[in-house]
């Protein structure tokens, strides 16, 4: 009888918290639809420009090996490798044919090396000749990891800044500090900048460490400026915390915080470039634009795989920026439920 006491008291906690009743049946169904639309995706194809003087054969073989051919000069296809447009450049100008790969993405190099001696080798069986490749950005030694590390880096400071800072400010509620703190003659806006200035010192430290430590202890392949990239994940650590801080106000203990990351923190996983997003629907690509991660990787990965500076990352700077101030704006009036005097 004493356990069907506690079945039964159990039963009536899960029915007075129907929100997490609720998210623990929806939030795994999010998620894995999430997953089936990721990588259910299309097969991914690569981009190849040719110059002037590929046979219109080769062209046409590599058309039927699935790759997206269009003709440029020299000069355009240097612009388009910087900007990651195009995934190689195909010029047989010389004694032997020379493949330019963009080479930061080694799932890119591979579908372009796939197509190109594909096309060869289905017009002749014993080429004449030794393809030369050279790369863009990375070498042919870049590893994976090289690849996903900036992702990552970016990932576990997003993660971790967003479940510390959400819980911090969540506890700051539910210990009454947070009520004291606002029959005081401090201003709403003064908390919000007080808290992401005292909080932000401890990220910046974070931050740090977690990008010496990638850097210089994993060997992590770094081509930029290390303070680009303490710029970046400072930025991501403050967009966390300011978005951790507004999604607390919206839970009433601990375990109803945790219930957001399925719903915010896993969703800009698969946006974040872990995973290439041209494989995905175009409706589903679109909604990489309100997923911060996404710029911090993006930036992260400009400036330690293909060694850009300012020009590259500058975009996803100001909206990451953006996205703190926004988050910062949202905390002042979601404070305002707060203040009973």
């Amino acid at each position: 009888m004493r356990v069907l006491a506690m079945v039964v008291r159990i039963i009536r906690q899960f029915f007075r918290d129907k929100r997490t009743l609720a998210l623990m049946i929806v939030a795994p169904m999010f998620v894995l639809l999430l997953m089936d639309l990721v990588f259910n995706g299309e097969e991914y194809k690569p981009a190849i420009a040719v110059s002037d003087n590929v046979p219109e054969a080769v062209v046409d073989k590599l058309k039927e090996a699935g790759a997206n051919v269009n003709e440029l000069s020299a000069k355009q296809a240097q612009k388009q490798l910087d900007g990651q447009d195009i995934d190689a450049w195909l010029d047989m100008g010389g004694s032997a044919p020379h493949l330019t790969l963009e080479g930061s993405d080694p799932t890119a190099n591979q579908a372009v090396m796939a197509a190109v001696q594909q096309a060869f080798q289905s017009m002749a069986p014993k080429p004449p000749f030794q393809l030369k490749t050279t790369y863009w950005h990375g070498s042919s030694d870049m590893a994976s990891f090289d690849y996903f590390g900036p992702v990552l880096i970016g990932f576990f400071i997003f993660f971790f800044v967003f479940l510390i800072a959400g819980v911090s400010f969540l506890r700051e509620r539910t210990n009454g500090t947070l009520e004291r703190l606002m029959a005081t003659p401090l201003r709403r806006w003064e908390m919000v900048a007080g808290y992401m200035v005292g909080f932000g010192l401890f990220t910046t430290i974070q931050a740090s460490l977690i990008s010496w430590f990638a850097i210089d202890v994993l060997d992590m392949m770094m081509e930029g400026s290390f303070g680009y990239v303490l710029l970046i994940t400072f930025l991501l650590a403050m967009t966390a915390l300011a978005l951790g801080m507004l999604l607390s106000a919206f839970a009433n203990n601990e375990l109803q915080m945790m219930q957001f990351i399925p719903l915010v923190v896993v969703p800009q996983v698969f946006f974040s470039g872990l995973f290439n997003l041209d494989t995905m629907e175009e409706w589903l690509r679109s909604l990489s634009v309100v997923m911060p991660l996404n710029y911090g990787a993006d930036a992260l990965r400009d400036i330690m795989v293909r060694g850009e500076g300012w020009s590259a990352i500058a975009v996803d700077v100001y909206v990451l920026l953006g996205f703190t101030l926004l988050f910062m704006v949202l905390n002042v009036v979601t404070l305002k439920k707060y203040r009973k005097l």
